[in-house]
């Protein structure tokens, strides 16, 4: 099917409006999870002292997401907007859904036909797993992935200092974004230059300079390190209802520390940390540029998720898009079949803890049913299927091209 460009376009603003449009029909209708009311109380706390918010609040989120938080909260502080506050605290994710799509369809007509890209835009705008997590949960994993999505493709472009900004802005939004920080290591390495890496430093400092300096006034000066302590230390359990290999094994919500055969769960779980980093600088190694990143970054993520302790059943989320942009760089159609597989473990995932949470008012782990058990197993293949599509991809240059009809 042949579409005219300028029919293209119309289409494109057609989809992205019609998924916004439904966003915003449907988000005060939903009350969404109980993070929702965490982030209103964090919004108005935000409003009644911004540099103080940390000494006045107990929030386990890092600074950068305060700053939306602050200005949802003056809107919603209007009185003819207070009625909308659920709207408003969704609508950040809201956006973020329709400006990943945007940037995807954008980046795709660089690589792939017009009406591919069409194709690959309206996938996120209408996936399952994305509605869910912004407009039905209310979380901000959206906007999070939105950053990771612009330092991969800023990064392949070879603007690294953007890029180490964007890397370094996600890793102070939500500290799973240390997860991808070693996909700029890579491309670091790869310069094989002290100058990039003192400035890529450079950019790190001032970007976390800027974003912390509000908060830090009357601060102890480690005050940022006690708080990223004290959140990923917050839940020191082999899973946090994430349907990955230790859910499988019946470990959700049992303390990291207990024993998996010689070693605990917390040790297992840096143990595949390493491997799995290790395999992605090799898989970017051998690729020889950056058009790999993408690729790097959803190994990161999906064997993250899989074989580390302490994960949550959101941490999954952004492996859908980056699915979407290994396969624009790389063009082979097993990256599409993960992205599908993804995207439906993460909405299996993320859609029966709210359902237990909303119907059941589950405040721990998810029961070990079905769904958990075939979830989680889904998960684990799907991840040794993506070693073996990267180890096609860069070792084997064997890529399962897309032909379309």
């Amino acid at each position: 099917m042949n579409i005219q460009d300028s029919n293209k376009k119309i289409l494109l603003w057609t989809l992205l409006a019609i998924g916004l449009f439904l966003r915003i029909a449907a988000a005060p209708w939903i009350k969404g999870h109980t993070d929702v009311n965490l982030f209103k109380h964090w919004a108005i706390s935000a409003t009644k002292g911004f540099s103080q918010f940390y000494r006045n609040s107990s929030s386990d989120y890092p600074p950068f997401y305060i700053y939306i938080l602050f200005v949802i909260g003056k809107i919603a502080s209007i009185p003819a907007m207070s009625c909308y506050v659920t709207l408003l605290i969704k609508l950040p994710s809201m956006l973020a859904d329709i400006i990943t799509a945007y940037i995807i369809y954008r980046l795709a007509v660089t690589y792939l036909s017009g009406e591919m890209s069409l194709w690959l835009s309206a996938f996120y705008i209408f996936n399952p797993a994305v509605f869910m997590n912004s407009t039905v949960w209310g979380q901000v994993d959206s906007f999070f992935t939105l950053l990771i999505v612009l330092a991969i493709f800023l990064l392949t472009e070879k603007k690294v200092n953007a890029s180490t900004a964007l890397f370094t802005a996600a890793v102070l939004m939500k500290p799973q974004g240390i997860i991808f920080l070693p996909v700029l290591f890579f491309e670091l390495v790869r310069l094989k230059s002290i100058k990039r890496f003192f400035t890529a430093a450079v950019t790190s400092f001032v970007t976390a300079l800027i974003i912390l300096f509000p908060f830090s006034l009357k601060q102890d000066p480690l005050w940022i390190f006690t708080l990223f302590s004290s959140t990923i230390g917050e839940y020191p359990y082999a899973s946090v209802n994430a349907f990955n290999f230790y859910s499988l094994l019946g470990a959700n919500y049992v303390p990291n520390t207990s024993t998996l055969f010689l070693f605990s769960y917390h040790t297992w779980g840096m143990i595949f940390i390493v491997i799995i980093t290790a395999f992605s600088w090799f898989i970017y190694i051998k690729g020889r540029n950056t058009k790999f990143a993408a690729l790097a970054a959803l190994l990161q993520i999906a064997g993250v998720f899989t074989f580390s302790v302490s994960m949550h059943e959101r941490y999954l989320f952004p492996a859908a898009s980056l699915s979407i942009l290994a396969f624009i760089y790389r063009k082979d159609k097993r990256l599409l079949w993960l992205s599908a597989g993804f995207s439906a473990t993460t909405f299996i995932n993320t859609y029966s803890v709210f359902y237990d949470r909303f119907m059941f008012h589950r405040s721990m782990g998810a029961p070990y049913n079905f769904t958990l058990i075939f979830t989680s197993l889904l998960n684990v293949i799907f991840f040794i299927y993506l070693v073996k599509v990267a180890w096609d991809i860069a070792i084997r240059s064997k890529t399962l091209t897309f032909k379309p009809s």
